[in-house]
């Protein structure tokens, strides 16, 4: 069955730590106090870091760990996870549950424990647990040493736990110090075929998932992408806008769309109820593995309209511990890290490695079998029940070199884990700003001297993935969306305000990286055809000299674009000022 349990309780589930606002939705949600209307927001175009792809590595081979239970002398340290294939490279550098004899852990002291945690708000209950215990008694057997989330969803995620951590002292707050590997397509957005056609046909339709999950995310994104507003409240519906019906978790969210599920909503427009009503059903499903693979079984209908195989920065699977006992126990930390980075090259130059770790998952994840786990490691692509090719699976593991690109410690990198962090923690907190009226500042719960130190020491360090283009143009669009990025008159000069403006397009095509990306440029009609042609030519060239200035880690040769229409495509009149504003543009295409 795979990732039983949503990873997306990582808003609402944190009354186990007794905050505050997880009760205040709860008691909203019952109907305890009285609700407004929310208005339907447009959030700004997200793309996300690059996540490239696995590389071909030249690390030599290494003996496969045994199942015998290894005898480490040194201190156990607990691991809670969910059933997340991007943890290949953990699994086969531990050898089993707990550390096995030959094992990548066992031949650098570590003595680790893992175990399975799909349930979120136990994960932050059990960190605080340790952190509460570890205070008193540094040898403490209660609670977690670490645990591993999406990195979308840790802005939300230490949101609710933090404040509770920072009662014991602002160093036994938790951080992010590793990452694991990343989601690459399992976790997706499904829709008609239509969806996928035309975008704007989502307009009005409604997306059943579990509310500011990851998946959910997805949907976020890709509706931002293509200028689609977002309805954050779940019991409305707005024609104008991507609405949403809660599920209990990913799997509920299938069988709602399965059994043809819908209620009756008020509609509303601009925030206003308008006293009609609305029988809405299920149109779409934000979920992962194996949810889509239920669907595509015992229903169909539905194809990936965009998944983390082309978001490919959005979900590092992130390791979160607590600063203090990191800091106190930094050598066993970092022979923990090394050892899984480890594991990560093996895992992706060897089948036999792979394999190893498909064996070791299901022994962990108490599921399924090796085989089961490694077809949906690697992705697949099946026919539904209505013929349709549906998308299935898909995950990557990480090593060293991959998690200085991810955290931009190499010369000239770009930290895409912040961009990731801030961008979805941004949504969240607009969308739903009584459930998360801030989070913490990214310097504060990211602490990349681990890695830093481990990278110091690594001789011979195998080569983070890269993310390669080839010339041929874009063939299936997945967002199209204009953005108003202002030159000096006449010129290809950049003003400030644009400098700004392509800041927040530089993030949005950050976490899009496995994505093309088409500059269009346009003009209004003042001045000569042949001038605004080469003007709007100039226009799109010094926006892609930009990104590419900023980032060539994230912008390689070969995924940017230049296409310049001059006066030739107006989208408004040019007789008034106003029309003539909407017609310089330039229009951003993302697509494979």
């Amino acid at each position: 069955m795979g990732k039983l349990t949503t990873l997306g309780k990582l808003v609402l589930t944190f009354g186990i730590v007794g905050l505050l606002w997880g009760g205040l939705y709860f008691a909203k949600k019952q109907g305890w106090i009285s609700k407004k209307v929310k208005t339907s927001e447009q959030i700004g175009k997200i793309d996300l870091p690059t996540a490239p792809e696995n590389a071909s590595q030249t690390v030599p081979q290494l003996g496969l760990p045994s199942d015998a239970i290894a005898n480490v002398n040194s201190r156990e340290m607990r691991f809670l996870l969910w059933a997340w294939n991007s943890q290949m490279g953990l699994m086969f550098a531990n050898g089993g549950a707990q550390t096995t004899k030959g094992s990548l852990m066992e031949q650098n002291g570590v003595n680790l424990k893992l175990i399975r945690q799909d349930d979120v708000s136990q994960m932050q209950a059990s960190l605080l647990k340790f952190a509460k215990e570890y205070k008193n008694d540094p040898d403490t057997k209660e609670g977690a040493h670490f645990v591993a989330i999406m990195g979308d969803g840790s802005a939300a995620f230490l949101a609710g736990i933090n404040p509770e951590l920072e009662k014991l002292g602002s160093d036994y707050r938790a951080q992010v110090i590793y990452s694991c590997g990343k989601s690459l397509g399992e976790d997706k957005l499904m829709g008609p075929p239509a969806w996928k056609n035309n975008p704007q046909s989502a307009k009005g339709g409604t997306v059943a998932c579990y509310l500011r999950d990851g998946d959910w995310n997805i949907a976020v994104k890709w509706a931002a992408d293509n200028g689609i507003k977002i309805n954050p409240d779940e019991t409305t519906y707005d024609p104008d806008a991507l609405n949403f019906i809660a599920a209990d978790d990913y799997i509920d969210a299938c069988k709602k769309y399965i059994a043809g599920y819908s209620e009756d909503r008020d509609v509303v427009v601009n925030g206003k109820r308008t006293n009609e009503k609305k029988k809405v059903k299920v149109d779409g499903v934000a979920t992962w593995t194996p949810g889509d693979v239920m669907i595509a079984e015992e229903k169909g209908g539905l194809v990936s309209i965009v998944s983390t195989k082309e978001y490919r920065s959005q979900m590092p699977n992130v390791v979160i511990g607590i600063k203090k006992f990191c800091e106190d126990n930094r050598e066993i930390v970092e022979k923990m890290i090394a050892s899984i980075g480890q594991g990560g090259d093996q895992v992706k130059s060897y089948s036999a490695a792979l394999d190893k770790a498909g064996d070791i998952s299901a022994k962990v994840y108490n599921e399924e079998d090796g085989d089961y786990w490694v077809k949906y490691y690697k992705g697949t692509t099946e026919k539904d029940r209505q013929g349709f090719d549906v998308e299935l699976g898909g995950s990557g593991v990480s090593n060293l070199a991959d998690n200085m690109e991810l955290f931009g410690l190499t010369s000239g990198g770009t930290n895409v884990f912040s961009i990731v962090y801030r961008t979805f923690g941004d949504i969240v907190k607009k969308l739903y700003p009584e459930l998360m009226p801030d989070y913490p500042k990214v310097e504060d719960i990211l602490n990349t001297s681990f890695v830093e130190n481990v990278a110091a020491r690594t001789q011979n360090m195998s080569a983070a993935d890269k993310t390669t283009f080839t010339d041929a143009g874009i063939n299936q669009v997945v967002s199209e969306k204009s953005w108003n990025i202002e030159f000096e008159s006449g010129k290809a000069t950049l003003t400030p305000q644009a400098e700004r403006t392509l800041e927040q397009l530089f993030n949005d095509l950050v976490v899009a990286n496995n994505l093309k990306v088409e500059v269009h440029g346009h003009t209004d009609n003042v001045g000569s055809p042949d001038k605004n042609m080469a003007l709007s030519e100039q226009r799109a060239f010094a926006i892609k000299q930009w990104l590419e200035r900023k980032s060539a880690s994230n912008f390689p040769e070969g995924r940017v674009k230049v296409f310049a229409h001059g006066q030739t495509n107006p989208v408004a009149s040019n007789d008034t000022p106003e029309g003539k504003a909407k017609n310089r543009r330039v229009t951003i295409v993302m697509g494979k």
